[in-house]
């Protein structure tokens, strides 16, 4: 009999893996992800929200996997894919992803496919064989595995990253259960039973409407009110501003664990900034303003404004602060990056052979799309025992 394991998951209870599975399960950049968390700092407002980026994959196999069974695909490089789909995240997920591409020009999935192909290896491992070796081993074309997660591959692509794919069905599901949060429940087995492949392309149809606004929905609640909440938010602007401010590293191989205890020898600054994440001493909001609350020449100022160090200096200043310890927050370009299907909607309905948009059944689609990504268009965030003096300065350096 051919080795097989079964792991047993939170949510879909025993997992079933053979084969190329367990070799790959074996390998030290899926290993690595154990001691990633999902959801980054979430867990100081959600404390069960201590899941790895591991489980999260396990459960993308799984789903990608259901997804190819219901549309009749036995072509095992769309579940290889979704295994190996998250190996070239950062230490704490999303959190220094912008960072990332602002240093190196990647983000992770670049690495992921460098690190699939043979390019890209860990620094401190040995290594007996590769992923890709691994794959010729077992007959499987290891650019195939890659084009699929670089969107080459139509429909097989769209069951991974999609409008609507196996990674959201799975990071809702799971992130709902550990945070303990209704939004993200969804009927996935609805969903995935009104899938089908149209001229290349997964489409929807039309009964599964109702189970598609659930989910959409669902999504756009979680990124409010998990995802992007304000105290999760502050906790990674205070990480990513110990690592902007210490010498310059390569923090893309580290665990979460492994970031933190090189920042804690780094500096006095990141020093401290580390202490506080440990002991959940956080920066609170001093000030901040919604986009319904800004007049149309904030508004410019905010889409105009390049150096958000200086200002934050030139606030810190004021109040006799040191630098790094007022922080300026104008979400945009760094969470479209680390979350790129944040508003997509473009899901498409099969009704009747004919292909139409959500929006074409619902205003559901439309009204999420214009929804804000965050409760705030600017935030000014330092340490508590601040506020109130740099609130009273924020406002007057910012917008004059």
């Amino acid at each position: 009999m051919e080795n097989v394991k079964y792991i047993r998951d939170s949510l879909y209870g025993n997992i079933k893996f053979e084969g190329v599975f367990l070799d790959l399960l074996e390998t030290p950049e899926l290993q690595r992800l154990h001691g990633i968390k999902q959801l980054g700092f979430t867990y100081l407002v959600y404390p069960g929200a201590n899941h790895t980026r591991l489980e999260h994959s396990l459960g993308v196999c799984y789903m990608a996997k259901k997804i190819c069974d219901m549309l009749g695909i036995e072509d095992e490089a769309v579940s290889i894919a979704a295994l190996l789909h998250d190996i070239g995240h950062g230490p704490f997920s999303h959190t220094l992803e912008y960072l990332l591409h602002i240093r190196t020009g990647k983000d992770h999935v670049e690495l992921t496919k460098e690190i699939i192909n043979g390019q890209l290896k860990l620094h401190d491992f040995e290594y007996d064989y590769t992923i890709k070796e691994i794959l010729a081993d077992y007959g499987i074309n290891v650019y195939e595995v890659i084009d699929i997660l670089d969107g080459k591959k139509g429909f097989l692509s769209e069951i991974i990253h999609g409008s609507l794919d196996a990674d959201q069905i799975d990071y809702l599901m799971r992130d709902a259960y550990y945070t303990g949060v209704a939004y993200g429940i969804i009927d996935s087995d609805r969903i995935i039973q009104t899938m089908r492949i149209y001229e290349d392309n997964i489409v929807f149809e039309r009964k599964g409407v109702s189970a598609l606004e659930s989910m959409l929905v669902a999504r756009a609640l979680m990124y409010s009110s998990v995802y992007l909440h304000k105290t999760v938010r502050i906790a990674e602007l205070m990480l990513i501003k110990a690592v902007e401010k210490a010498a310059p590293f390569d923090f893309s191989q580290l665990t979460d664990y492994e970031l933190i205890e090189k920042l804690r020898t780094m500096g006095k600054y990141q020093k401290d900034i580390v202490t506080r994440l440990k002991y959940r001493k956080l920066f609170k909001k001093a000030f901040a303003k919604g986009l319904e609350e800004l007049r149309e020449e904030e508004k410019k100022i905010i889409a105009d404004m390049e150096n958000i160090e200086e200002i934050e200096n030139e606030i810190a200043e004021k109040v006799g602060l040191q630098e790094g310890y007022v922080i300026v927050d104008v979400p945009g370009k760094d969470i479209v990056l680390s979350e790129p299907r944040i508003k997509k909607v473009d899901i498409k309905i099969l009704d009747k052979d004919e292909i139409k948009p959500l929006s074409h059944f619902t205003p559901l689609a439309n009204a999420l799309q214009m929804r804000g990504i965050t409760e705030w268009a600017i935030m000014v965030c330092c340490p508590e025992k601040y506020k109130e003096e740099v609130a009273k300065h924020a406002e007057k350096i910012l917008f004059g």
